[in-house]
């Protein structure tokens, strides 16, 4: 064969891609090009997408600022700097997260930025936060989140109709007894739609947790996302002023004096529940028939078609949840019982606090209680004991008070599993946070045992991973994610007949059950 002949030179005439060959290149010829796509197929740089619901319903989403009952106080404490109240509650805001039709969303195109207006104040927050904050900075911080999140939105209709019936089966909703969620969902009709009123944490808001919020409203429920003006908000605004996060070493006492953390702590606490009672106020006065009121009223210019939503919620028995703080919150929200400002019949407790002061015991409703692997991996001490065993013995006692109540790990997962972070930025918050379970699996798994949890307050039966006994008193990390094979120490005939939520060794270890503790133990 012979060779191929050589073409006549023209000139010299360097490769275009030859700067390749020097590797220190590379990394900015493919960030160049990872640019380029974006731009052109109008994706944010850095964040991807939301990902859709998946449930029978289509999600709606409204923005409520609403005055409070009585504006008041919640502690004296004080801004040093200026000397006005740093506790002073005035408004309450939250986002309604609630099921309606795929044909209203379809049609409706409007939708709500994930990082909300103005951004600068929440770009701001974050470098205050982070101990950095000066005018570099947080013009920094502006174009970062600008860059990575500024034109991400969260896939609900703002304003849409509340749906009266589903529109189409689930994709993977309930978790282990899929056959059963079209009867749970039309169950949830006949009585009205269930209420959740979900408290975010530290350095967060109302956004952080749409798409969880957005998965339960997709199976039915209305999910109340508050936004706390507490301190722990990166940025938020109040009536039309900016208020920026702070901490305890900004505030004084009335006279001057030093507050220590404890002190702190308790008042934001008490303002949270403040919110959050404030909060029910104004979802009942939508359920008896004044949402044109809420409408008229709020200070966001949403909720048009509130006046259709009378009678259509159940507001007489509510669930609380929360993250974080925002569990160490919902946890003293429940404290003396069900009352008329808070009429919570069970909790959803996520992570909650190890440095937002102690956790409350006075609990006599059901409630489940998750930690992400990262939370139960990294031991704490917690007002001299671990706070894993804190958060056992709580649960322990309210099952002995008669009041179903679980607490497990789920596996591979860190704390912000939970959250739309690592559904926008699964590569960076994996490496960061040492989560390994896939972003949308993690998050897959929190919507199942939640969704079962919900149906079990309804109905009264434990299913699921509710139904199964207790076989790790102590998180175990030889077993960890991954490493429970399917039909280990099982009946491999069951478990290929019942499908892969069977195999609830992979995801999960349960510490207290209120089926009790296994026989292995």
């Amino acid at each position: 064969m012979k060779p191929f002949p050589k073409i006549p030179s023209q000139g010299h005439h360097p490769h275009p891609l030859k700067f390749l060959h020097n590797w220190k290149f590379i990394p900015i010829f493919l960030g160049l090009s990872y640019i380029l796509y974006c731009r052109l197929a109008s994706q944010p740089i850095f964040a991807h997408p939301l990902p859709q619901h998946t449930g029978p319903y289509a999600v709606g989403a409204v923005d409520i600022e609403y005055p409070v009952s009585n504006p008041r106080l919640i502690s004296p404490l004080r801004f040093k700097t200026t000397e006005t109240p740093a506790f002073a509650l005035d408004t309450v805001l939250f986002t309604l997260y609630y099921p309606t039709t795929y044909a209203a969303a379809k049609s409706n195109h409007n939708r709500h930025a994930w990082v909300p207006h103005p951004l600068p104040l929440r770009a701001k927050g974050y470098a205050k936060a982070a101990h950095i904050s000066n005018a570099f900075t947080d013009a920094l911080f502006t174009f970062a989140i600008k860059a990575l999140a500024g034109s991400i939105t969260i896939p609900a209709a703002v304003d849409a109709p509340l749906s009266g019936t589903a529109t189409r089966e689930s994709k993977f909703a309930t978790s282990w007894d899929k056959e059963e969620t079209k009867q749970q969902v039309l169950q949830g009709e006949e009585s009205g739609h269930p209420v959740i009123v979900f408290s975010h944490g530290t350095v967060s808001s109302r956004t952080d947790y749409s798409h969880f919020a957005g998965e339960l409203a997709a199976r039915g429920y209305v999910v109340v996302t508050m936004e706390h003006r507490d301190g722990s908000c990166p940025g938020s605004v109040v009536a039309g002023w900016e208020r920026l996060i702070f901490d305890v070493s900004e505030v004084e006492a009335v006279d001057g004096g030093d507050v220590n953390e404890e002190t702190f702590h308790a008042a934001q606490l008490a303002y949270r529940q403040a919110e959050m009672e404030e909060a029910v106020r104004v979802v009942r006065m939508i359920n008896e028939g004044l949402g044109g009121k809420v409408f008229k009223g709020n200070l966001r210019g949403e909720g048009k078609g509130l006046d259709e939503w009378k009678g259509r919620l159940n507001t007489d028995e509510m669930i609380v949840a929360g993250h974080s703080y925002g569990a160490t919150g919902a946890m003293q929200a429940l404290k003396g019982g069900v009352t008329r400002e808070r009429p919570f019949k069970g909790a959803i407790i996520l992570d909650p606090g190890k440095q937002s002061g102690p956790l409350n015991r006075d609990i006599h409703v059901p409630m489940l209680v998750v930690h992400s692997n990262s939370w139960s991996s990294h031991s704490s001490i917690f007002y001299g004991r671990a706070h894993f065993d804190t958060v056992k013995e709580i649960v322990e006692e309210n099952n002995a008070r008669g009041n179903p109540s679980w607490f497990m790990t789920s596996l591979g997962t860190s704390h912000p599993s939970v959250t739309d972070a690592p559904l926008l930025e699964p590569f960076l918050l994996s490496f960061t946070t040492g989560a390994t379970i896939d972003v949308y699996q993690g998050l897959r798994q929190y919507v199942h045992v939640a969704e079962d949890f919900l149906a079990f307050l309804g109905d009264g039966n434990a299913r699921g991973l509710l139904a199964e006994k207790a076989e790790f008193p102590q998180y175990d990390a030889g077993t960890g994610l991954g490493m429970w094979k399917p039909g280990q120490g099982d009946d491999q005939q069951a478990w290929e007949e019942k499908g892969e939520w069977w195999d609830w060794r992979s995801y999960w270890q349960i510490h207290v059950s209120a089926a009790g503790p296994s026989d292995k133990e």
